[in-house]
């Protein structure tokens, strides 16, 4: 996929809303875009290896982890299901770990940092619905480009 956030934003101004600069990127795919799919979860990541689980189709699944960093929400495992899946990438909004075999995964990863601890696996959480962090609400089914430049979301499709 050919695409510079910095372009969509010039050529959309106004359509677009750009997420605050807090984002590393962790994954093998450093551009990566699709339509949105929201988790809120807070050091528990049970729903995100269950929605990770299913066909991605191609979606970027946002994940409001409250901006915790006391643990990791995504890993190596739950990063070869998103590959497996069809998924185009996670952001998220916490923390993951295993960012040596992330980078060399088919799969856009970008979290604020890294832990070396797991999450509980309890299952509490919220699935598609609008989440709010950096500046911008996600809302499920509206659209995320991510590069090196950075996160920015449409309401609709832009390439």
């Amino acid at each position: 996929m050919e695409f510079q956030t910095t372009d969509l934003c010039d050529a959309n101004e106004g359509k677009v809303r750009a997420v605050a600069p807090m984002f590393r990127s962790y994954g093998g795919k450093t551009r990566f875009a699709g339509p949105i799919r929201t988790l809120k979860v807070f050091e528990d990541n049970a729903l995100v290896r269950s929605t990770l689980d299913t066909p991605g189709n191609g979606a970027v699944l946002v994940v409001d982890a409250g901006g915790s960093l006391r643990c990791a929400m995504l890993g190596d495992q739950l990063g070869l299901l998103g590959v497996k899946n069809g998924w185009a990438g996670v952001i998220m909004y916490g923390c993951i770990r295993d960012s040596g075999p992330l980078a060399r995964m088919d799969l856009g990863v970008f979290a604020l940092g890294t832990h070396p601890m797991k999450s509980v696996k309890k299952g509490a959480g919220d699935l598609d619905i609008p989440v709010t962090f950096g500046g911008v609400t996600f809302v499920p089914g509206q659209y995320l480009y991510a590069d090196e430049d950075g996160v920015i979301v449409s309401e609709a499709p832009l390439l």
